[in-house]
């Protein structure tokens, strides 16, 4: 949603860097902003605010990046009014090749008067945390699938050849176990692997240990427990899609949120001429990747296994109901379009976009 700034307030635009900030500052009446630089320190933020005898009058802007929110909560501490932009929808010129700090702060400065700036939403710091344990979690988890890789990768190269079924159950790692080799260097090899491979499904289990509790832990036991009624979503899985979103109600359709999840075809039109292309990726990574994860879950036909009606003991029928609409449809779009697509990948991302669909709707109703 784009922010409207009113026009007797300073706007104060900043480009931050790990050491340095570049400053913009646009005076209620001026076309041109005062620059300036500072460090990213607190006592240089505390000289830059102390230069503000009124912080209410000042609103202030940068961009989302590696730095995070400290900055952000430091200035709304302070009793100034401060927006996070979302880099990927600030206006661009084909024609501007020039790029520096400097010239950064002073663009930010007046597309932020112009009203022409959207904003991310700031996390609490609570929030914040249990969204980085979430993120800790995927690291964890595309570590072990690397690990997997590496050691399938091994065996492969020497003629073991897994056919028993799925890869990685229980009966595929035994008989991993059960591999030697004539050479006592292949042998030495396999044990390393297996060793990493250990280590990384040891930190997995951890942390997942850590995320269990912050299912049940305000403010996330509601949405939790709503949105692990819908096949595919585990708890810890709805756990990382309402910590990533948290207030649901800022995509006022879900055609927006699908878009914020990058699961929506990208388009190339002019005239008469209509080309789509594949998926966006634009948007939240860690969402898209819950949602892909969760879509493979309709693969088979709608029914309510033992796990899913564990998760669903308790809830409002309401809810129950909702979710078993979304399973019969989108197990029977995933069936459909199955028979009619050679890569399944498309199919399951299509599920995907649809599924975000109804989790939205879900954390929308009432």
């Amino acid at each position: 949603m784009l922010i409207h700034v009113p026009p007797d307030v300073r706007v104060l635009a900043m480009d931050v860097h790990k050491n340095t900030i570049s400053i913009g500052l646009l005076e209620p009446r001026s076309e041109s902003p005062l620059m300036d630089k500072c460090s990213t320190d607190d006592e240089s933020v505390r000289r830059l605010l102390a230069r503000f005898a009124e912080p209410a009058r000042v609103w202030a802007c940068y961009e989302a990046g590696p730095t995070g929110y400290e900055l952000a909560r430091m200035l709304r501490n302070a009793g100034m009014r401060c927006e996070v932009i979302a880099p990927s929808l600030i206006p661009t010129r084909p024609g501007d090749r020039v790029k520096t700090d400097k010239r950064d702060a002073r663009r930010l400065a007046l597309l932020f008067r112009a009203g022409q700036l959207s904003a991310v939403r700031v996390p609490t710091v609570a929030e914040e945390a249990a969204r980085d344990l979430c993120r800790a979690r995927a690291d964890m988890v595309i570590d072990r699938t690397r690990a997997r890789h590496r050691l399938g990768k091994f065996l492969l190269r020497h003629g073991r050849v897994w056919r028993g079924g799925d890869n990685w159950t229980l009966k595929h790692q035994a008989w991993i176990r059960q591999q030697r080799f004539d050479e006592r260097a292949l042998n030495e090899t396999l044990a390393h692997y297996q060793a990493t491979l250990s280590a990384r499904d040891a930190a997995v289990e951890a942390i997942e240990a850590d995320l269990l509790p912050w299912c049940a832990r305000a403010p996330f036991t509601d949405p939790v427990h709503r949105m692990a009624a819908y096949r595919g979503v585990t708890e810890l899985g709805a756990l990382t899609l309402a910590s990533e979103v948290f207030d649901w109600r800022r995509f006022p359709t879900a055609g927006m949120f699908m878009g914020f999840t990058g699961l929506v075809p990208s388009e190339s039109s002019s005239g008469e001429h209509t080309s789509r292309g594949g998926i966006t990726h634009a948007g939240n990574t860690h969402l898209r990747t819950q949602l892909v994860e969760a879509a493979w879950a309709y693969k088979s036909k709608a029914q309510v296994g033992a796990t899913l009606k564990k998760r669903q003991d308790g809830l409002d029928p309401a809810v129950v109901a909702r979710a078993w609409t979304a399973q019969l449809r989108l197990c029977g779009k995933f069936r459909r379009l199955d028979a009619r697509k050679t890569n399944r990948k498309v199919v399951v991302t299509a599920i995907a976009r649809e599924l975000a669909g109804f989790v939205w709707a879900e954390m929308t109703a009432n």
